[in-house]
């Protein structure tokens, strides 16, 4: 029997997860067969995946009329479904995060993007989602914002595991891993184990070379168009290496801690010009994650190519970031536009989802 292709990508020591989630998927069977035949190991949640989910299906209508009629709020109707679901799920992946002692296996519901400016609230409500949860293989993602650093370092002190979304630069990325480390530090210095805490930094794909690829043309560099997002996350490996091969986290790991892998999310392909497993074949790598549309995973499956490519062709992406430089393209002003747009659409999409939880609350209170 042929190995699945999608399968197939764990040879090399990477983790495939589903960047989708809705009720359907566990209700029809789906992410159990994901699960068995493509060896689907984690999940993925935003705002966005869950206002299609509720707009989309009749599937949350119950739940919905049932929180409202205990007069909750529509943001606590939103994640007194989403726990729901988010428990459930985790229940499927138990047998994947047992197998792998604990090192995958993770699902990831996301603090409201309306505290991706906020610390004291973003620390406030990735523990309360983190106690309401009570699965050890839950992730609360917190948006990797110059806010969201210091509550990233406190929630890994408090021994929450912790998905930071929404990077799109090497600098913040860098931040990113600090806070990471430091948080780690602090709990020892407090004589608290660190051996069950997990990580990952999600660093986002498809969404660059969206944003720089009519710059690349502008300024004459169209023969680099589509190479800059894979550039970064191979420079981004580079520096994951860097640290978690570090004297100071070896420290750490022989107490028990584990390297905050690198998640590539934004990985469906949104230019049509370009291969649709474009984000999946180049970036193949050991200790890293891959989160996939399930078009992708289906894309994949049909023809994709698994091999180790994560590290291959760093000197080509050190002079593609170097072109960009040498034209006067500030890569740190445009993670940060991307930041900022990223945010911009998941307050975007949780307006519409607290919208859509409204109308349902009317239709099923009358």
């Amino acid at each position: 029997m042929q190995l699945n292709k999608v399968k197939g990508i764990k040879r090399f020591g990477q983790s495939i997860w589903l960047d989708f989630f809705d009720r359907k998927i566990m209700n029809n069977g789906e992410l159990q067969r994901l699960i068995d035949e493509d060896g689907l190991s984690g999940i993925t949640s935003n705002p966005s995946i869950f206002e299609k989910a509720v707009s989309s299906s009749a599937d949350y209508d119950e739940d919905i009329r049932k929180l409202a009629s205990e007069q909750k709020s529509n943001e606590e109707i939103f994640f007194g479904f989403a726990l729901k679901d988010i428990k459930r799920a985790a229940d499927m992946l138990k047998p994947v995060f047992e197998a792998s002692k604990g090192d995958d296996g993770f699902v990831s519901l996301e603090v409201s993007p309306h505290l991706a400016n906020d610390t004291n609230g973003t620390i406030t409500q990735a523990a309360e989602l983190w106690k309401a949860a009570d699965r050890q293989n839950v992730m609360i993602k917190i948006p990797g914002t110059k806010e969201g650093l210091p509550a990233i370092c406190k929630c890994i002190s408090e021994g929450i595991n912790i998905n930071i979304t929404l990077l799109f630069g090497l600098h913040r990325y860098q931040e990113v891993i600090e806070a990471y480390i430091a948080g780690l530090e602090i709990r020892v210095k407090d004589n608290q184990p660190i051996d069950h805490i997990t990580s990952v930094a999600s660093f986002f794909l498809s969404r660059v070379d969206v944003l720089i690829d009519p710059v690349l043309e502008e300024k004459g560099l169209g023969h680099v168009r589509g190479e800059v997002a894979i550039a970064l996350a191979k420079k981004a490996y580079q520096l994951y290496k860097e640290a978690f091969e570090s004297e100071r986290f070896k420290t750490l790991e022989k107490k028990g801690a584990k390297p905050q892998k690198l998640l590539w999310a934004s990985t469906g392909t949104k230019n049509p010009a370009y291969s649709d497993v474009k984000y999946v074949e180049a970036l193949i790598g050991r200790n890293t994650i891959n989160t996939l549309p399930l078009e992708t995973i289906n894309a994949f499956r049909d023809h994709g190519h698994a091999k180790n490519s994560l590290e291959e062709n760093l000197n080509n992406a050190t002079a593609v970031l170097q072109q960009l430089k040498d034209n006067g393209i500030n890569m740190e002003e445009v993670s940060q536009r991307l930041e900022e747009e990223g945010i911009g659409k998941f307050n975007t999409a949780y307006a519409s989802l607290l919208k859509a939880i409204d109308n349902k609350k009317e239709k099923t209170l009358v």
